[in-house]
């Protein structure tokens, strides 16, 4: 088979001469909007995560503090979890594209509004299932910028030897909210404070809404127009974006839709986004219900349980992060067997991980500790496929983002549908039917995976329109002019 990075990518001998700045020492704002970055990713993934378990709740007749419970078939719940990514795929690709001329970090921060102030009108909607839905859809609308935007706003701010770490510490918020969320709202659905588990969502509710007043006015868009940043850090960022890794002016550039649609290495990102995000989702959605039902865990023990796999992944995926970019740096590995190396982490290690409790008969010690590894082994898709669309693409890493997360979610979105529908087909053998869950995700993993591994590139692709050479050029004559 053909290696796809020696037939895509650019010749190196086209390429611009690297122009370096010393790296500027201690903190700077780069890890300022890391920061903030990394506390939007945790509370986008507390709204998407929060209904989990707050769906046990609501679905408890035997509670004394929940008198008004839900008698939703399983199919009923299902489509409820998926409700909110039905919202969130609609708006994937055109927050994409509009990334591309548009303040990103603008529209991250209003669409996390709309996103808080639904959240603060689901119990009043839990009436009926379909309000209740609507509601969550349009959450699901108000989250749906939050990576496309993050990609684009890295891509501004991240100078390429800290992408991996940076970025993969960015996208490991989304492990943190769901460790917050998972135990906070078990304990406050299980409580008495404003009547329960409505209280989850008027929480999280007013937190997000104040992240978003900080963001707004504390955190830009990029390095020239945040004038906190010093000289010798914006030059450290620019110059080394300008270098021919990150591209800072996308406006001038077409997207070249045909070369995209066709790349081996772009479409080897997109299946293993897919793949992984099945299986993802299909944890994060139903691990609370398998607890409860399966395990029989109470509401408390469940949330803290339902937590502890996200823990792991958020202090390996920092681990890997690390070792990603230190063995690019180091040149141990390329940045396509490093991105390879990770995926596979991430992929074939949950795919095995969701076999063995099958095997074992979902006996309680070894399925729990196999439910923690298969998230720690997830940690490994950050420094992999997940910051890959930067890798081969600069220019458009944020369109490419917005695809492949639309895709992702798309199947995402269906997880906890098919789970639901497979629960209720098979609900004559309670044990049978999440066996048949369990493997679903588990051939995803594998078979996504082997794809990549087969097709993916670490290389700047030559359909990535402009060169920093040709950038600098105009932006000099623009300045003549």
């Amino acid at each position: 088979m053909p290696d796809p990075e020696a037939t895509t990518s650019i010749d190196p001998a086209t390429k611009p001469p690297k122009i370096l700045k010393p790296k500027p020492k201690g903190l700077g704002y780069r890890h300022w909007t890391t920061f903030m970055l990394f506390i939007g990713m945790a509370n986008a993934y507390v709204m998407r995560t929060n209904m989990s378990v707050a769906i046990v709740a609501m679905t408890n007749p035997e509670s004394s503090i929940h008198v008004d419970s839900k008698s939703w078939s399983t199919v009923e719940r299902g489509l409820l979890l998926s409700s909110f990514f039905y919202g969130y795929v609609l708006t994937q690709i055109p927050i994409g594209l509009l990334t591309k001329n548009h303040d990103s970090h603008k529209m991250l921060a209003y669409g996390m509004v709309v996103n808080a102030v639904f959240a603060l009108l689901v119990p009043v909607s839990s009436q009926s299932i379909w309000c209740l839905a609507a509601v969550r859809f349009i959450q699901g609308m108000g989250e749906g910028p939050i990576v496309p935007c993050t990609h684009a706003i890295l891509a501004k701010w991240i100078p390429p030897g800290e992408r991996s770490f940076l970025g993969g510490i960015v996208y490991s918020g989304a492990q943190f909210g769901t460790i917050i969320s998972y135990p906070v709202s078990g304990y406050l659905a299980y409580g008495t404070f404003l009547q329960g588990w409505p209280a989850i969502f008027y929480v999280f509710g007013v937190i997000c809404l104040i992240w978003c007043v900080l963001f707004i006015f504390l955190v830009y868009e990029n390095p020239h127009s945040d004038k906190r940043v010093s000289v010798e850090e914006k030059e450290y960022i620019l110059y080394s974006i300008f270098g021919g890794d990150i591209i800072e002016d996308l406006k001038a550039s077409s997207i070249p839709w045909g070369d995209i649609v066709k790349s081996g290495p772009f479409l080897s990102i997109l299946v293993a986004h897919m793949g992984q995000n099945f299986g993802y989702e299909t944890l994060m959605t139903m691990l609370p219900t398998f607890l409860k039902e399966v395990l029989h865990f109470d509401m408390i023990k469940n949330g803290l349980i339902s937590a502890t796999p996200y823990i792991a992944m958020f202090i390996t995926s920092s681990v890997l992060n690390y070792l990603a970019d230190y063995f690019i740096r180091k040149k141990i590995l390329s940045t396509g067997a490093t991105r390879k190396l990770m995926t596979s982490i991430g992929e074939y290690g949950p795919g095995l991980m969701f076999i063995i409790p099958v095997i074992l008969g979902f006996t309680h010690t070894p399925t729990i500790v196999c439910l923690i590894l298969a998230m720690a082994c997830n940690g490994g898709i950050y420094a992999g496929f997940k910051v890959n669309h930067i890798d081969i693409s600069p220019c458009f890493a944020g369109i490419l983002m917005s695809i492949t997360n639309c895709s992702a979610n798309v199947v995402g979105m269906l997880a906890p549908t098919i789970s639901g529908l497979l629960l209720n087909w098979f609900q004559h053998d309670e044990m049978l039917s999440w066996k048949v869950v369990f493997l679903v995700s588990a051939v995803l993993y594998i078979t996504c995976a082997t794809v990549y591994l087969l097709f993916s590139s670490g290389r700047k692709q030559y359909w990535d329109k402009k060169t920093a050479k040709e950038i600098l050029s105009q932006q000099n004559t623009q300045a003549q002019a």
